[in-house]
């Protein structure tokens, strides 16, 4: 037998032990090659073949960064992984040298396993990318919103990418991990399972720190939020206090607690939880590091598929310009009622709903924009808030042009008492009535204040050397089912321009546009975060199968002994299934809060419910975390069942 196939049949041998690691470097691969397969499509080349051209150079660099980030991670997940698999491996090793390998074979043995199983999981992870190819690029030209789709290609280029980048990356890690076995002494290789592990111990002041941190790391989070004061350094510490606090309370507070359950002598011997606990401590303490990794990566892939989805809805474009197309028209503009009349028949024409209403604003010397309470009332009347009235002219209501403002109005600050007018001769303080805590008119440029139609009318317009580019008037089209005006929206848009004709006097903005850029900005986003988020989940559940498994001997063993004494099937299950249950959802259920907090402290932003979004993610992880435990406990109880019942 050649040495080659002797580490090949040491892989097929330890096939359940290797197979957790096969298959997250196998998905791992099948990522990467995913993000080639989209980076180096032909219709993606330069840019995105879509509504927006401002995408191009953000689409490539996300792909681009995504493969980095992929391919960092899973070298050290990979490295990670290999070297904890290691340490369980020294009994096999010392039986090795025990029978004449020398320390050199022994690391060309080691070298050879992990480049085998590293060129496996190129291969298989090529072919299943492969063969979902097809409904990848289904999938990401509807998260993308590319009108013309992605059609399949021949991806060459992203094949020989994949294979090149991780072929370095196994290298690189069998090299790393053939110098990881020292040479011990045979008689530690040999006994290394056999030493008894300490009791694990937990520091008291460090587990209610844990608990402290977390809640300061939330504190800021809300600070960050609920005061709108949007410094940096304020939600940075926020998430650091989280990490920092969710690593000491599986290190820390999880192994206290079980030591306080093994003082109260009525929860510790009742019944089969003086073994149940008694093994949770060691458990909790050995996997604390895996436990902390599983529960951020998870809080992160939850909170950036759910905020990415928030970003990329439809409500967060209403919020900020809650107007389906907005006309502006400049100066003496000839165009003004031909264009008027085209938009409104395209809506008719196509059978939308719509509703329209004017303003013409006035500009003041001091920046102020001034409107008729009897044109703001038209708007309002469209959506539905209340009528305004001016008791006088010398009140005035204030509007919120800009999300921000609105923000500030609907808490009350930064709300003036008085607002001067300057325009010509004409100099006066107006009271202000109200402020307006929602978006009722088009975008305009400064302050946006209701006046009377009597001062409205005494007020000149404020002149200028040109009055060729003024705005003389603004339409607002509310139009129901606005996010199925495609095809309106392209007749329109090559009609008037989009929102870049100063020369032919007017503007012309459409919120179908708008949406569509901010659902691709984000879309791709989406994609990073999904994908991203899905590696660290699965390279966290294939080392929590690992660990199941490196300590199953030892495990069969102790309960081996436990069975002669009266330890019943029934028993045993009841065991093993408390133990997986709280390795398997613990860190979920944590990962679910810290993501709670995070998509309330989102709703606070956001005019639109995140509810329904929130619980459809975290249920679709908890489904799948779900379907995983209930595998490997099969699983796992079947091998336990086969060598002591």
């Amino acid at each position: 037998m050649t040495f080659q196939r002797f580490a090949f049949n040491n892989i097929i041998r330890s096939k359940r032990t290797y197979a957790a690691h096969f298959l997250s470097s196998s998905f791992s691969v099948m990522v990467f090659f995913t993000y080639s397969l989209l980076l180096f499509h032909p219709d993606l080349q330069g840019e995105l073949a879509s509504t927006s051209k401002t995408m191009g150079l953000l689409g490539t660099m996300g792909m681009q960064i995504s493969q980095y980030l992929i391919f960092v991670f899973s070298f050290f997940f990979l490295l990670y992984s290999v070297s904890s698999f290691l340490k369980t491996r020294k009994k096999e090793f010392g039986i090795l040298i025990m029978h004449g390998m020398t320390p050199a074979q022994l690391n060309k043995l080691i070298f050879l396993e992990n480049m085998l199983i590293g060129v496996a999981s190129i291969t298989f992870g090529i072919l299943i990318g492969l063969i979902f190819s097809k409904l990848n690029l289904l999938a990401s030209e509807n998260i993308l919103a590319i009108d013309k789709g992605l059609p399949f290609y021949v991806p060459i280029k992203a094949v020989f990418t994949t294979t090149g980048a991780f072929l370095i990356l196994f290298l690189v890690i069998s090299l790393f991990t053939s110098k990881m076995v020292k040479a011990n002494k045979l008689i530690d290789l040999m006994k290394s399972e056999e030493k008894p592990k300490p009791e694990p111990k937990a520091s008291k002041a460090l587990a209610f720190l844990s608990v402290l941190l977390i809640g300061l790391g939330y504190g800021c989070v809300f600070y960050f939020v609920l005061e709108r004061n949007f410094i940096m350094p304020y939600l940075l510490g926020g998430v650091v206090f989280v990490v920092v606090g969710t690593y000491f309370l599986f290190s820390q507070l999880s192994v206290y607690v079980i030591r306080v359950l093994k003082k109260k002598d009525t929860v510790f011997f009742n019944k089969t939880n003086l073994l149940t606990i008694s093994e949770l401590a060691y458990r909790m303490k050995d996997n604390a590091t895996m436990f902390f990794m599983l529960a951020i990566v998870s809080a992160v892939a939850f909170t950036g598929i759910g905020t990415c989805l928030a970003m990329g809805n439809k409500g967060l474009t209403e919020m900020i310009n809650p107007f389906a197309f907005t006309y502006t028209s400049l100066g003496e503009n000839p165009q003004e009622g031909e264009h008027i009349t085209e938009i409104k028949k395209q809506l008719t024409r196509s059978n939308f709903s719509y509703q329209v209403a004017v303003t013409n604003p006035k500009f003041t010397e001091n920046n102020l924009v001034l409107i008729k309470v009897s044109e703001y009332n038209k708007f309002a009347k469209i959506f539905g808030y209340e009528m305004e009235k001016l008791d006088n002219d010398q009140q005035t209501i204030i509007v919120p042009s800009i999300v921000s403002q609105k923000e500030k109005y609907a808490r009350g600050k930064d709300i003036p008492e008085k607002i001067d007018v300057v325009q010509e001769n004409l100099e006066m303080s107006l009271q202000v009535k109200k402020a307006v805590p929602y978006i009722v008119l088009p975008n305009t440029i400064g302050a946006i204040i209701v006046v009377s139609d009597s001062l409205y009318d005494k007020i000149p317009n404020r002149k200028t050397e040109d009055d060729s580019y003024v705005m003389k008037s603004q339409y607002g089209f509310v139009v129901e089912n606005w996010e199925k005006s495609r095809v309106v929206t392209k007749k329109l848009e090559a009609t008037m321009g989009n929102n870049n004709s100063v020369q032919a006097h007017h503007y012309f903005e459409a919120l179908y546009s708008e949406w569509i850029s901010s659902k691709q900005k984000n879309g791709i986003l989406l994609i990073v975060s999904v994908l991203v988020g899905i590696v660290f989940f699965t390279f966290a559940a294939s080392l929590l199968y690992f660990r199941l498994y490196a300590d199953l001997e030892r495990e069969q063993q102790q309960y081996e002994m436990i069975a002669k004494v009266g330890l019943s099937r029934r028993e045993l299950k009841k065991i093993v299934t408390r133990q997986l249950t709280l390795m398997f959802f613990l860190p979920l259920i944590i990962a679910i809060i810290h993501s709670g907090v995070a998509f309330i402290a989102l709703q606070q932003l956001i005019d639109f419910s995140v509810l329904k979004m929130s619980i459809l993610i975290i249920l679709a992880f908890i489904s799948i975390q779900s379907v995983y435990f209930f595998t490997v406990r099969w699983r796992y109880l079947q091998r336990l069942y086969k060598k002591i019942m």
